[in-house]
């Protein structure tokens, strides 16, 4: 508590309060993580892995179906009779596997198939499958996948269905994988789902059928946890972890060897113990895809994915890491709000370098030691603006602190404290004392005749509103209230501040009643001008409120806020709806029932509220029939609550008969539905 006293007596409120939104604006940035914010993290990691150093794969070659071999063989698609001479040559060479990742779903029509069904089963082969929204039917070649902790639908990505290759080509060979993607939102592939759902079955990713051929096992493990899939496992080799999705992140460290496939044909390549992929690069025939290193075509993509299966060093974004980024710029914020009142500038701009070098440098050495992906960009630049709002926080309230003690402040503050001010600006405080008030809340009625009635003549109704004004004002000054406000044609006041004063709700009271006789002398002088007479509602309600000076570091005023306030300004509102000129609230009744004559009207529930209120208004009645008209009205019992407001309206010595006729018009339009003996107030 003394700290956060240092903080604001040093800083300022205004400034930490500055510092602190800025740090919870960025905190709600990454909690919420809009697109352009999930954007530029990915941009982020992006440089992350770009940070590797290129290694030439020792395990994999690309076979690339160019131009070079279009010329030489035809048009696409060719009689897979060539396909077969490819497999069957990289089977010569003694390759350890050959990835065809080319959909073959219909019937060679040069009849091929049988041909290349007998290649692929001389040599551990893996074809593929493409999962569509378009085939509604789940045809895809299937493999045993079990699942441990619980069910990945909820999880994975999902497609109706799959355009599966040739019958013949999927027994020959020895796997059938999936060819999806997952692109972020920016279009750019960075994870690869090791295992998607098609129909109502799951499916192992291209990379990991391969992997699974080469093991020779038969099948996958899936294991779940309460946020979705963890593990992805293939008895025999290490257990792969994955996001809840099934995915992994891709390591961008790697080349290939490639080489045409005319060239494979014509010479001798090494392949011996190597992983073949063979694919389109040929322009609108072979797919390219975004990656963090630029376009790719796809069995490039599947090869990286491949080869991070192979190496075990896919990049990790741990679990604890949105919470320890968020950490590192709560810490930021308050390292700022305690050193920024305490050092000169020119430090804080060294602190600042050497925070964004610290944040930077940490997020490397974790990616080079253990792979983890860390938002170590939108750390820094959540640093720099924290920084940067809290140094102009300072230039500002310096600034200020200047400017102000050349500025008069004699209409809101004595001229003695004004001097104590010029000489020690920090003494300007804003803040209030909790007393009870009596506030009052007037407002004009009848406002659009009057203004119709001046119609262009803008500096007639100007000057009939200040007449106005002034001799509503006077009542208020005469009786000890303070003039808080005006607000458009309405007026606010309250008793009891900054003079004390024992009696404040009769002195409002009193002042309500004059107000109202000022207002009759006021009419008659202006209907003999020939200008509409004014009305008035008035509201006064007693509370406990704050009461003080408050506003900006600018320009403040001496007021009081708080629910008693709110409450004033919603009895006023409610003088038209129940036909009387004063409304009080049921504390300003009660201090003033020994001098006033005061009429309970009704438990009211202003807009906004859900508990009611009592509220009462000045006037005579007859007493015992308006005491047995509450309690009808209250217990639910309409039709004599209606009865005898009726009867009290036609009495000549009931002052409040239109008060009566409003609720005829309510007890007419039906009693509510749960009516607990409180109306609840649509309107202000």
């Amino acid at each position: 508590m003394n700290l956060v006293k240092k903080l604001l007596s040093k800083l300022g409120p205004w400034s930490v309060a500055w510092v602190a939104v800025t740090a919870a604006l960025l905190i709600t940035l990454k909690i919420l993580n809009p697109a352009a914010v999930e954007s530029i993290r990915m941009k982020g990691f992006d440089l992350l892995m770009l940070s590797d150093q290129q290694i030439k794969s020792e395990n994999i070659v690309l076979v690339d179906l160019g131009e070079a071999s279009m010329e030489r063989l035809g048009q696409w698609p060719w009689d897979r009779r060539e396909l077969a001479k490819i497999v069957s040559r990289i089977g010569e060479l003694e390759a350890a596997m050959v990835i065809l990742p080319i959909i073959m779903t219909e019937r060679d029509r040069l009849g091929g198939d049988d041909t290349l069904s007998q290649e692929l089963g001389k040599i551990n082969s893996v074809i593929v499958q493409a999962p569509t929204n378009q085939n509604k039917r789940p045809d895809a070649v299937r493999r045993g996948v079990s699942v441990m902790g619980g069910d990945p639908d909820a999880y994975l990505f999902t497609w109706p269905g799959a355009l599966a290759p040739r019958p013949e080509l999927a027994q020959s060979a020895g796997g059938v994988g999936t060819v999806a993607v997952a692109p972020e939102l920016d279009g750019v592939v960075r994870r690869m789902p090791l295992i998607v759902n098609i129909g109502t079955d799951y499916y192992p990713n291209v990379t990991l059928e391969a992997i699974r051929v080469l093991t020779g096992e038969q099948s996958y493990q899936v294991r779940m946890n309460d946020n979705g899939v963890e593990k992805v496992r293939i008895p025999g080799i290490p257990v792969i972890d994955t996001d809840p999705h099934a995915r992994i992140w891709l390591r961008w460290a790697n080349t290939f060897d490639r080489v045409e496939a005319t060239e494979l044909m014509e010479r001798n390549i090494d392949l011996k113990n190597k992983i073949v992929i063979v694919g389109l690069t040929v322009e609108g025939l072979g797919g390219i895809i975004a990656t963090p290193r630029g376009e790719m075509w796809a069995h490039d993509l599947q090869a990286i994915a491949l080869q991070t299966v192979i190496n075990g060093n896919s990049p990790n974004r741990p679990g604890w890491s949105e919470l320890a980024e968020i950490l590192a710029i709560v810490l930021v914020t308050i390292v700022v709000m305690i050193l920024m009142p305490r050092l000169p500038i020119w430090a804080m701009a060294l602190l600042l370098v050497a925070t964004i070098a610290a944040i930077v440098q940490t997020g490397l050495s974790l990616w080079a030691e253990h792979s983890f992906l860390l938002d170590i960009y939108f750390v820094a630049a959540a640093a720099i603006l924290i920084y940067g709002h809290g140094l102009f926080a300072r230039f500002v309230k310096e600034f200020l602190q200047k400017q102000q003690v050349k500025k008069q402040f004699g209409t809101y503050l004595s001229p003695a404290l004004v001097a104590q001010l010029q000489k020690n600006p920090e003494k300007l405080t804003l803040g209030g004392d909790e007393r009870e008030l009596s506030i009052m809340f007037t407002d004009v009625r009848g406002f659009t005749t009057i203004s119709e009635h001046y119609g262009e003549n803008v500096q007639g109704l100007t000057q009939i509103m200040n007449r106005y004004m002034t001799a509503m004002t006077a009542k208020i000054i005469e009786n000890n209230g303070t003039l808080d406000k005006y607000i458009g044609d309405a007026q606010m006041a309250f008793w009891n501040a900054p003079v004390d004063e024992a009696r404040h709700a009769h002195q409002a009271v009193k002042t309500a009643l004059e107000m109202m006789e000022s207002l009759d002398e006021f009419n008659r002088e202006i209907e003999a001008e020939g200008v509409p007479p004014f009305g008035m509602g008035l509201g006064i309600n007693t509370g406990v409120v704050v009461v003080g000076n408050m506003g900006s570091k600018h320009r403040f005023d001496y007021t009081c806020l708080g629910d008693s306030v709110n409450l004033a300004s919603r009895l006023e509102g409610q003088s038209k709806p129940y036909g009387v000129r004063i409304i009080l609230g049921q504390r300003t009744a009660e201090l003033v029932k020994d001098e006033y004559p005061v009429i309970e009207l009704d438990n009211i529930a202003v807009k906004g509220k859900n508990v009611g209120v009592k509220i009462y208004t000045l006037g005579k009645t007859v007493s015992y029939k308006h005491d047995t008209y509450l309690r009808a009205y209250y217990s639910g019992d309409w039709k004599r609550a209606r009865k005898l407001a009726e009867e009290l309206s036609a009495d000549d010595s009931v002052t409040i008969r239109d008060y009566y006729k409003k609720m005829i018009e309510r007890f007419d339009d039906g009693l509510p539905a749960n009516w607990d003996g409180t109306y609840r107030a649509t309107s202000k």
